[in-house]
């Protein structure tokens, strides 16, 4: 018998409502669970009937089967909402419950702060960008551009560009140019990013979903799209194969996978995309990366060189002081390593300081460092701990601008191209979001948690699943679960990656043809208004109403 101290359903974020009526018993919720939040139970029913010719009351019990919520910290409801899918008769579905203790219950429990993956929950007063709209609209003397016959320029640099007065060209006795000294590697990309998430944090089928979809925008749609490896290394056949080129490769705190990287190095038929070295991200700035125990399955453990257990990556890279030396020893390393040919970029969470590590890094000596990755609050992570996710971090939007004009106010502007993220793509408007983003004075930006959700991710940023972290997930996207990974159809998903593109590609052309653009309009902000005056003033742009 349950006392009145014990955890109860009424304790939980999400609650299970079910209707007997309806339910035939067809046991497909329990299967479908992998949270093992459900479970089929038996419950007594008492009826009272009048029998006979004088009516005379009997009472009959009888027991029913029954679909029961299981009232436990360890495997709650996160409100996938699978059980729902899978009912052929609509007798169940899962209710957030606003007024639950579940994060009290849960930390008297386990002693423990509560992780989950996701991004912040904290959208309270709207989107920034959301309140900013396109409003210079080339019309009679100054036309606008025709989006469908029109050919666009729609690419950005990923590697250090060198100002016109510094570039190392000579004219020799001929009369013609040559470079009389090595430049800085720059490649010219695809404005949009497949944002890092490594295999681990992902399911090998999704990475490769991912990583198929690169292959296909670039060889078949002629889209120059490049794909971020995460921290956690990749498979050998990938790092010696063609495909390369596609991948920027990411080297973390924890530096997992980069033993097979370096000894793979001598048979790469390919250079790189570019290397990204991550000082920090959105989600969790200050705290290090986190990939449990449940989810490091045995090819994990090969291609990170590791044991099955909790991989903590630290917080910063052990033996840097600072920013400025990890250019003198990682970027000058990395790039010798690769002689020279491969831009290497740095991504840092958006803070309050990130002006002045970008103002030290335009001024830096080497001119090696080849890209700003910016990475705000709404940022996605596969695990982290929730006070983190919802209490750490600075919005996207002001910081990129500030960045933008720190580097004007140097005349250094696109010398250090500007990338941003975090929470971009939000309910499906990545073109609009990356087109503002640029006018703002990003080169390129990146996204991930998009293409979960065009995978099939059941989360929301509402708190809806966002169980990441637990090895479970439902749609078998971040899980090394053979069961639940065999879920995932990894053609399917990688045709819907393609086709996203496709479609923003195009809305890229209808926002740049409006405003006369024919290339990304960066730092076009006279483009932008904004129906939010505090918005408008902040980062100088048009105050409309």
């Amino acid at each position: 018998m349950a006392t009145i101290n014990e955890i109860s359903k009424d304790d939980l974020n999400w609650q299970i409502q079910y209707d007997s009526t309806r339910c035939t018993l067809c046991g497909r919720c329990v299967a479908a669970c992998s949270f093992n939040a459900i479970k089929v139970d038996v419950e007594k029913r008492r009826k009272v009937l009048s029998v006979g010719d004088v009516p005379t009351p009997q009472v009959t019990t009888t027991t029913v089967p029954v679909i029961k919520q299981i009232a436990r910290n360890a495997s709650n409801c996160v409100g996938c909402g699978v059980c729902s899918r899978v009912c052929p008769n609509g007798a169940i579905k899962a209710v957030h419950e606003d007024e639950s203790r579940f994060n009290i219950k849960y930390k008297c429990e386990h002693a423990d702060s509560i992780k989950r993956g996701g991004r912040s929950n904290l959208n309270t007063e709207g989107r920034t960008l959301d309140k900013i709209k396109i409003g210079r609209i080339s019309q009679m003397t100054d036309p606008s551009l025709d989006a469908q016959r029109h050919t666009f320029d729609v690419l950005a640099p990923f590697g250090r560009i060198m100002p016109p007065e510094e570039l190392p060209f000579d004219v020799n006795e001929n009369g013609n140019l040559e470079i009389s000294k090595s430049m800085p590697p720059v490649n010219w990309i695809y404005p949009i990013i497949i944002g890092d998430m490594s295999i681990g944090a992902l399911s090998t089928r999704m990475w490769e979903a991912l990583a198929i979809a690169t292959a296909y925008l670039n060889e078949v749609c002629g889209l120059k799209v490049r794909m971020c490896t995460g921290e956690g290394g990749i498979p050998t056949r990938l790092l010696k194969s063609r495909y390369l080129k596609y991948m920027i490769l990411q080297i973390a705190s924890g530096h997992f996978g980069w033993n097979r990287i370096i000894n793979t190095m001598p048979e790469m038929t390919e250079d790189p995309g570019g290397i990204l070295i991550k000082i920090g991200q959105g989600a969790k700035p200050g705290d290090g990366g986190l990939l449990m125990a449940k989810k490091v399955a045995r090819h994990i453990q090969e291609i990170r060189g590791v044991p099955k257990a909790d991989l903590l990556s630290p917080p910063n890279h052990q033996g840097l002081y600072s920013i400025e030396e990890s250019v003198q020893k990682m970027f000058l390393s990395l790039n010798s390593a690769f002689k020279f040919r491969v831009p290497v970029a740095i991504k840092v969470a958006a803070s309050v300081t990130s002006v002045s590590v970008y103002n030290n890094l335009l001024r830096d000596p080497y001119n090696i460092v080849g890209g700003f990755f910016l990475d705000g609050i709404q940022g996605g992570t596969g695990a982290a701990y929730e006070i983190s996710l919802n209490h750490t971090g600075h919005p996207i939007v002001s910081r990129l601008r500030d960045c933008y004009l720190a580097a004007v106010h140097q005349g250094k502007q696109g010398q250090i191209p500007l990338w941003a993220g975090g929470g971009l793509g939000m309910r499906g408007a990545l073109a609009a979001d990356a087109f503002k983003m640029m006018c703002l004075g990003a080169n390129g930006i990146f996204a991930g948690r998009l293409w979960l959700q065009a995978a099939g991710c059941l989360g929301n940023d509402s708190g809806k699943c966002n169980a990441c972290n637990t090895g479970n997930c439902p749609a078998g996207i971040t899980t090394q679960n053979p069961l639940l990974v065999a879920r995932l159809d990894i053609d399917k998903v990688a045709q819907n990656i393609v086709n996203y593109f496709l479609a923003t590609h195009l809305e890229l052309k209808k926002l740049m043809a409006p405003i006369g653009n024919s290339s990304l309009p960066i730092g076009r902000s006279d483009a932008l208004v904004s129906v939010d005056k505090n918005i408008a003033e902040r980062l100088g742009i048009q105050h409309v109403c």
